[in-house]
């Protein structure tokens, strides 16, 4: 007792220095840690939802408790398999694509001796992501319109004959979601791989330069390495959030046509949960999101580490 007495002293004492030594730095992350705090934990008490049938005049802890029955209503209905395999499908599109892609671009652009070049590239490719969810959906809809499209147009012009309604056809969805996509996202995502690379030693290259290897193995051999730390954190990341398909975009995007691939998590959750005021079915629905993309991000963490020896934790 005395040993853990004196441990917890030793501890306190470290902790109280700490404080005293980086208050200003505490002081800093105090907002950022109480807006965690109200965001993000204290809201965890809606969980509860999930495991009762809420009725607002008793409140949630007193509204009857019904354990497992709201996942049972949505496994059970015929919904749930085509939401879940167009949530999946829609993530792991978006993975590969978004993925592989900035990668590509950081490596390119790190390969390019014009600067001038290279940052007019940087600003084209950022430029999309400062763009408002509803605004792309709106660009999108001009450009892929089936009669005054820009895009069905231009085709017109080579003499490519495209009458596709991308914007109702279901098989179309997918794609547009996810090209569209990474057109808004693929300079931001570079510019931490751009960033990455950046803090490669000089001296690696022109050893590489001397011993008469091209750009090709530059970025085989020095480049891909460097970066690889990166890349498996990233990775982890954002397999970690497999099943969250953004909501703002699909819900805009979506129509009766384009329902049977269009139809996701979140979409589904406000829709039951919020229009319809099913509070149990939703909390449910977006708890199972929650422990899905956990069991994933720990899952995909732990061979992470096991392969590559880099991991979050």
């Amino acid at each position: 007792m005395k040993k853990q007495g004196t441990a917890e002293k030793g501890f306190l004492d470290k902790l109280f220095n700490d404080l005293k030594v980086n208050a200003g730095l505490y002081v800093l992350i105090l907002p950022a840690f109480v807006f965690l705090i109200l965001f993000a934990y204290v809201p965890m008490y809606g969980i509860l939802l999930a495991f009762k049938e809420y009725d607002s005049s008793l409140g949630i802890m007193g509204s009857e408790w019904v354990g497992l029955y709201h996942f049972g209503r949505f496994f059970r209905s015929y919904y749930s398999s085509e939401v879940i395999l167009n949530t999946v499908t829609i993530s792991l599109y978006s993975l590969v694509v978004g993925f592989v892609f900035p990668i590509i671009l950081a490596l390119l652009l790190n390969s390019v001796g014009n600067l001038r070049f290279k940052k007019t590239v940087q600003m084209i490719s950022y430029a999309p992501y400062f763009i408002s969810t509803v605004v792309i959906v709106a660009m999108i809809e001009a450009f892929f319109d089936s009669d005054m499209g820009t895009v069905v147009k231009m085709l017109e012009r080579v003499g490519v004959d495209v009458r596709i309604d991308w914007l109702i056809s279901s098989n179309a969805f997918q794609h547009v979601y996810v090209w569209s996509g990474l057109w808004q996202t693929l300079g931001w995502n570079s510019i931490i791989y751009i960033s990455a690379l950046s803090g490669v030693s000089p001296e690696l290259y022109e050893a590489a330069t001397i011993d008469g290897a091209t750009k090709f193995h530059k970025i085989i051999y020095i480049d891909i390495p460097s970066i690889m730390p990166t890349m498996v954190t990233l990775l982890i990341l954002s397999v970690g959030n497999i099943l969250s398909v953004g909501f703002e975009k699909v819900y805009l995007m979506q129509n009766e046509n384009n329902l049977s691939t269009s139809e996701v998590i979140s979409t589904y959750v406000y829709k039951k949960g919020i229009l319809a005021a099913d509070y149990g079915l939703g909390s449910a629905v977006g708890l199972f999101n929650a422990v899905i993309n956990f069991i994933m991000l720990a899952t995909v963490n732990f061979a992470a580490k096991k392969l590559t020896d880099y991991s979050i934790w």
